[in-house]
C-alpha cells in the first residue's frame, strides 16, 4: 500500500467499490456501456489499482500482464473532484514502480492525458505498427 497526503493506494480488491468504477467506466468514451459484470470480470482477471482517501474510493486503474514481458494499463481515472492535486501523478508512479511490473514493456491508449504519460517515459508509438482486431461479440454479450 502506498499513501500519499491523506489518500491510500491499494491492490486489495475486497476494498473496491465496483459500483462505484462501474459508474465511472461506463460514462468513457472506451467504455461506454459497459456491464458490470464485464468490469467485474475485467478486474478480477488484472492487477487492479484503487486510490482511497479513508474508507470512498476515488480512482481506478488496473494492469493487464503477464508480470514479465509486457503491461497495459487500462480504464484510469480519478474522480473529477480530487484532480488537480498531483494524485494522478502519484498513482501512475505507483503503478510503475509495482515491484512485480518492473520488467515489462508498457502500453497504453489515452485521448487526453498524453501530457501526464509523457512524464513517465511513455511516447507515441508508429500507428502503422499497431494493428488492431475486433470481438467476434460485444463484450457484454460475451459473458451471458
Amino acid at each position: 500500500m502506498s499513501e500519499f497526503n491523506d489518500f491510500t493506494i491499494t491492490t486489495d480488491q475486497t476494498r473496491f467499490d465496483l459500483e462505484l468504477i462501474h459508474s465511472v467506466l461506463t460514462k468513457l468514451p472506451w467504455a461506454e456501456g459497459i456491464a458490470l459484470e464485464v468490469v467485474k470480470h475485467a478486474m478480477q482477471h488484472s492487477l487492479a489499482f484503487g486510490v482511497f482517501q479513508g474508507i470512498s474510493q476515488v480512482g481506478y486503474a488496473r494492469v493487464v500482464t503477464d508480470f514479465t514481458r509486457t503491461a497495459w494499463l487500462a480504464d484510469v481515472f480519478i474522480l473529477e473532484s480530487h484532480r488537480g492535486q498531483g494524485l494522478s501523478k502519484f498513482f501512475v508512479k505507483t503503478i510503475l514502480e509495482h515491484p512485480r511490473l518492473q520488467t515489462v514493456k508498457w502500453l497504453l491508449t489515452t485521448d487526453d492525458a498524453h501530457e501526464l504519460y509523457r512524464q513517465f517515459g511513455f511516447s507515441e508509438i508508429d500507428a502503422t505498427k499497431f494493428m488492431l482486431r475486433q470481438p467476434n461479440k460485444h463484450f457484454n454479450e460475451a459473458l451471458k
